[in-house]
């Protein structure tokens, strides 16, 4: 339970750094804003075109008496609805990371240099890390694809479909979200994706905290672009804390709120830290 409300703190620390640092809170909104155009969309045109899809697929279905065809049509309907909220939430972040990549990336650099004074760099070229986060974006959602047909089927089974089923996928949308967002301060920390997952597998409880009411609030698309900014900066003070990151000796209260902390401000010299 420590470990639960540990990682919850870092979600609050994080909307509270950008409350702290408005500029980056609106500066960090910016890519959340256009992703969430993109995704209104096409949840609005497939969910209307849901029960269509839902008695294209089932044929068989057709003769069925009433009210069995409705019953059974109605819930693929609910189930089809949770499938596609369960993958959106996942990929709305790992699209919203990579079209923001420039934008998030300074952000947290920004914490990273108020919390320690300096900010790790991996040392890759622009290219290549938006290459390796192209390329980590598209194998999350290839997973997040397996997770949610699995889920789909699994919503059938009387019962535990309607109960347990559903609390375990917010505790791995949960647990891909921490995966996402903290790969920007690890990507600078020289650490990839395979490693990622070993750290926070880990400490499970700490990313389900962190990761599992994110999940919950991202339900809600506009809390989502609102929520965003913070939680790129609550992930890299997690990250912090994973690495076992010391916080500056000279800010008592983590803020460093100075000049460096403005968008657009050139950062003092970084150090390089790998993982």
């Amino acid at each position: 339970m420590r470990d639960l409300a540990a990682g919850f703190g870092y979600l609050v620390k994080g909307q509270r750094w950008v409350a702290r640092h408005g500029r980056w809170w609106g500066f960090g909104m910016i890519p959340a804003l256009i992703t969430l155009v993109g995704y209104a969309a096409a949840l609005v045109a497939l969910f209307f075109w849901t029960d269509d899809l839902i008695g294209w697929a089932t044929p068989f279905a057709d003769g069925w008496p009433s009210p069995w065809l409705d019953v059974f049509r109605g819930a693929l309907a609910v189930l089809f609805v949770g499938v596609c909220l369960f993958l959106a939430i996942l990929t709305f972040t790992a699209v919203t990371l990579l079209v923001g990549q420039p934008f998030y990336e300074s952000l947290s650099e920004q914490v990273d240099i108020t919390e320690g004074g300096t900010a790790p760099e991996s040392g890759l070229p622009l290219w290549r890390e938006l290459w390796i986060g192209l390329r980590e974006a598209i194998a999350l959602v290839i997973r997040a694809a397996i997770w949610g047909a699995l889920f789909f089927a699994l919503g059938f089974v009387p019962v535990v479909g309607q109960t347990v089923i559903p609390v375990l996928a917010f505790c791995v949308t949960g647990f891909f979200l921490a995966e996402e967002l903290t790969s920007i301060a690890l990507l600078r920390r020289g650490v990839l994706l395979k490693e990622r997952r070993r750290l926070l597998k880990g400490r499970r409880m700490f990313t389900l905290g962190f990761g599992v009411p994110l999940a919950l609030a991202f339900l809600l698309p506009l809390v989502a672009v609102f929520l965003m900014p913070g939680a790129v900066a609550g992930a890299t003070l997690f990250v912090r804390d994973l690495m076992g990151e010391q916080a500056r000796q000279d800010d008592d209260d983590g803020t460093g709120d100075d000049d460096r902390t403005q968008p657009g401000h050139p950062a003092a010299p970084y150090s390089g830290a790998q993982s």
